[in-house]
């Protein structure tokens, strides 16, 4: 009796394997194997012998003719089955495609012999003797003398890496000879060079059930519809394979290959599979018959196949198919686009203020002015702990803290990762910038300074751009960057600690002086005018300390509060320079070890200026008044009064406009205006500066009725319980003499229970216990202070580290100290009087310039003009050229300085 049946595959050239009708729901057909009667052909070959002669060229003839068609076939015996209840039924017979007899068709074509019959032959029997003579006369198929058999590897590449580094994505011509389970395929590769490589080949980005490996254990649920699935489409089928991996990857991060011998062969390859129909993997997962695996995406993403994956597993999904067939019916909420259970992404712009590591970074969100610690979704940097990871840990930093720090920012929030043990709960973001909204997590991972999170299989909580993520890692462990150089990099060596003490930090002062603005990074940044720099070219760090200002401090001990306003400068400073290429310069060092300059951001924002200008700070005018940038400040702490921010958020213009009783004249010379002055007060400990009262004014004559009663105030108790002096306040304090005066705090040290502070009527400056220190009672506090700061005009004295520094001191103060003097008034800068003093028994000094004390300390040999400082000297060419002529004398003569020969021009340099 005939039969119909689909011919599944071709074993050689003369047995096949038919199957019949799928069964119901798509469940795999019986099959039976078919060997053709009275015929021989030879058999193909294995891993343990070689093909006989002409055995594929026979066997590819019967695959290409019958191969997933439908034939006609006879038995005319059926063997014994084997035991078992999965045994295959075997007959002995015959088969005819189209009309065509299959046995004919072989023996015409020379690709079969005859078998010796027993029996009497028939007329059958003679007519296929007489083809197999026709075909044996032309030399067909096996009686060709020049047939050859190709060179077949059975067994897989020895050098497994090797062969995949050789035909990676190429596309290979190959047979698939076997489908182990829906994504596992042997296949026959045609090499270009003739010969035939069979490889396993597990179908990349896809993995479907599988079947039971040892008898008696139960197969995956739909193993074997996923099975059927693949070998309907492609079994013994022409079709084109990409190798594109080993099955595992290198070696992970930090795992270096410890094992002195060579890897043993793979047992299969990662790769695509492609019939003309297409990419059969995208076929298995749109039918429900396999799921995606994530972490090939690294192969895959690159061309889209991962995206067109995943978009055939939604498909799956939604149509409840196979392996989904469990799946809840989607919500009301995600059928309108929506979500029942998670929120939407929110999306929001943000400035990085901080990077913490290669993975994590603060933000600061514009419209919200709040700031969110954030990590980087799916990405996991190198440990800063583990010494082995060290290095890359920061360089991972660097890397995002250049690309980051202080740009604009698109945050978006992909999921909350809860707490979980010793971790806090996460806010997962994506971070892009940049006008092409590049992915900065896909580039540190490119870059091989970070790794991908390795998700569970149906874990949502991910990266949007995952995939992208796994192929940027994949082209890092390609190109062996970074963590996955399989180097072991030793741990950086700690940067060198300048400001550890005062000691160490003088070493460096006068180099630091003379490069003037140096590159840095503002590795922390401690209060509002003090921070930590780092230098990366000679691996050291300082502490650097505004100078010419003073801002509210901040404490670290939680029973203690802030000074007002600490924490705002402290986070204005956090916001601004925290993390950022800046430059700074040095003034001098104080008795820490900490270095007192500017901080320069981009090149010409000054630190301490914005900070001032914020009213985050104020100026102190004793360390101000000598520094270059001094109208700077002044400049700014106007505007912030006029503005009243912060710090002067209160502030009285009336009340305070005593305060700085003259204002800098906008250009030339100022007129003529002699003045009579008392210097009340000197100071060396920076550099000569000093103080003036201005007689026969209305002040002073005030102030001697103020003091009268200020010490009849004194002599009584006064209640200061619980008072505790603050900057910039207005105080009563003893002077060393034992009596009272109205004085201003410069700072204060609650720890130390002493301040610095200015006697306002006299200039002096003084570190008073706070025993000595009294609130001002308010009927003090009408009368401006009658100290002015003052310098001397054009000419400055030698520097504090000359040995004639402290020759041109006494000499200043023998002509000026505690003497009644004449001054003319040259030069105004914010509160300072830049003044040439006259000694009022020499009246020829008011017409000549050079008769007065500024000169005098010029004839001396212990001061010089001051080219640097003294913007004005331009609006007085007369009396520069007459100094000039004095300095020339004292070089002639020998004096002070220039004892040993000229050093002005090494001065004004």
């Amino acid at each position: 009796m005939s039969m119909k049946a689909t011919v599944k595959s071709v074993t050689s050239g003369d047995t096949l394997i038919l199957r019949g009708r799928p069964g119901a729901q798509g469940q795999p057909p019986k099959e039976r194997i078919l060997y053709l009667a009275d015929v021989a052909a030879p058999k193909v070959g294995n891993a343990t012998r070689e093909d006989e002669d002409g055995a594929y060229e026979s066997r590819e003839f019967l695959r290409t003719l019958l191969v997933g068609k439908e034939v006609t076939f006879t038995s005319i015996h059926s063997l014994a089955l084997s035991s078992g209840e999965d045994s295959v039924p075997r007959d002995i017979g015959s088969a005819e495609i189209n009309g065509l007899d299959v046995t004919t068709e072989l023996l015409k074509n020379g690709w079969v012999k005859l078998k010796e019959s027993k029996r009497e032959p028939t007329d059958d029997d003679n007519r296929r003797k007489d083809l197999e003579n026709e075909a044996k006369a032309a030399s067909k198929g096996l009686w060709n003398p020049e047939i050859t058999k190709p060179v077949v590897h059975y067994s897989m590449p020895a050098d497994s890496q090797g062969f995949v580094s050789e035909w990676k994505g190429k596309n290979l011509d190959a047979i698939v000879e076997q489908v182990r389970d829906g994504t596992t395929l042997r296949v026959r590769l045609f090499l270009p060079n003739g010969e035939h490589q069979i490889a396993t080949i597990g179908l990349a980005g896809v993995r479907s059930p599988r079947g039971s490996s040892k008898p008696g254990e139960p197969s995956e649920q739909w193993a074997e519809e996923a099975k059927f699935f693949t070998e309907a489409r492609l079994l013994q089928r022409p079709v084109r394979v990409q190798i594109l991996s080993l099955p595992t990857s290198v070696a992970s991060p930090f795992q270096g290959n410890t094992g002195a011998t060579a890897p043993a062969p793979a047992s299969l390859f990662i790769g695509n599979v492609l019939h003309p129909a297409g990419n059969v993997a995208e076929f298995l997962v749109g039918a429900g018959l396999a799921r995606v695996v994530d972490w090939h995406a690294g192969m895959l993403a690159a061309g889209g196949g991962m995206e067109r994956l995943r978009a055939a597993e939604r498909a799956a999904k939604e149509k409840r198919a196979y392996l989904y067939a469990g799946l809840p019916a989607p919500s009301a909420a995600s059928k309108s686009g929506g979500s029942a259970t998670k929120p939407q992404h929110r999306v929001f712009d943000a400035t990085v203020i901080r990077v913490w590591s290669g993975d994590t970074l603060t933000v600061l969100e514009r419209e919200s002015n709040k700031e969110h610690r954030v990590q980087l979704s799916s990405v996991r940097a190198p440990k800063q702990s583990d010494p082995k990871q060290t290095f890359y840990a920061q360089e991972a930093r660097e890397f995002l803290r250049k690309k980051l720090i202080g740009k604009h920012v698109k945050v978006s929030t992909d999921f909350i990762r809860p707490k979980e043990g010793e971790f806090d709960e996460r806010e997962c973001v994506t971070v892009r910038f940049g006008g092409h909204n590049a992915n900065v997590a896909e580039q540190i991972i490119e870059k091989g300074l970070a790794s991908v999170v390795r998700h569970k299989r149906d874990d949502e909580d991910r990266s949007p751009d995952w995939d992208k993520l796994m192929a940027a890692e994949q082209a890092a462990i390609a190109d062996t960057r970074g963590i996955h150089s399989g180097k072991e990099i030793p741990a950086p060596k700690a940067p060198l600690n300048i400001s550890e003490t005062s000691s160490r930090a003088t070493q460096f002062l006068n180099g630091f002086k003379r490069l003037g603005k140096i590159p840095a990074v503002v590795d922390y940044v401690a209060a509002g005018s003090r921070f930590k720099v780092f230098l990366p070219k000679d691996n050291q760090t300082l502490t650097l300390v505004l100078g010419g200002i003073r801002s509210p401090r901040t404490t670290r001990n939680t029973s203690e509060k802030s000074e007002p306003f600490g924490e705002e400068a402290l986070q204005f400073s956090t916001h601004r320079y925290m993390q950022r290429d800046v430059e700074f310069e040095v003034e001098m060092i104080d008795k820490s070890g900490g270095f007192i300059g500017a901080l320069y951001l981009n090149k010409t924002e000054n630190a301490a200026v914005a900070l001032v200008r914020e009213g985050l700070a104020t100026v102190h005018s004793f360390s101000a008044d000598a520094l270059a940038w001094a109208r700077q400040l002044y400049d700014a702490e106007a505007e912030a009064k006029k503005e009243k921010k912060h710090l002067w958020q209160d502030y009285d213009e009336e009340a305070e406009q005593a305060a700085a009783p003259v204002e800098e004249q906008a250009s030339g010379p100022l007129k003529t205006d002699f003045i009579d002055v008392i210097v009340s007060d000197v100071r060396t400990r920076t550099g000569l500066a000093f103080s003036v009262q201005i007689l026969n004014t209305p002040g002073i004559k005030s102030l001697e009725t103020l003091m009268r009663d200020f010490s009849l105030h004194h002599k009584g108790p006064v209640a200061t319980a619980g008072f505790v002096p603050k900057g910039g306040d207005l105080v009563s304090a003893k002077f060393t003499d034992g009596s009272w005066y109205r004085a201003k705090i410069r700072r204060a040290s609650p720890v130390k229970k002493e301040a610095e502070l200015t006697f306002i009527d006299y200039g002096n400056q003084e570190t008073v216990p706070f025993s000595s220190i009294r609130p001002l009672d308010p009927q003090f506090r009408s009368l401006a202070g009658q100290a002015q700061e003052a310098r001397l005009s054009f000419v400055k004295v030698v520097e504090p580290s000359s040995e004639y520094y402290v020759e041109a001191v006494d000499r200043f103060r023998s002509l000026c100290e505690g003497r009644k003097l004449i001054a003319n008034v040259d030069h105004k800068e914010g509160g300072v009087l830049h003044l040439r003093l006259i000694d009022p028994n020499n009246p020829a000094a008011l017409d000549d310039p050079t008769e007065c004390i500024n000169a005098e300390l010029l004839r001396d040999g212990v001061a010089l003009i001051d080219r640097k400082n003294c913007k004005y000297l331009g609006a007085y060419p007369q009396v520069v050229k007459k100094f000039q002529q004095v300095v020339n004398e004292a070089k002639r003569g020998r004096l002070g300085m220039f004892e040993f020969g000229d050093v002005e021009e090494d001065e004004d340099n």
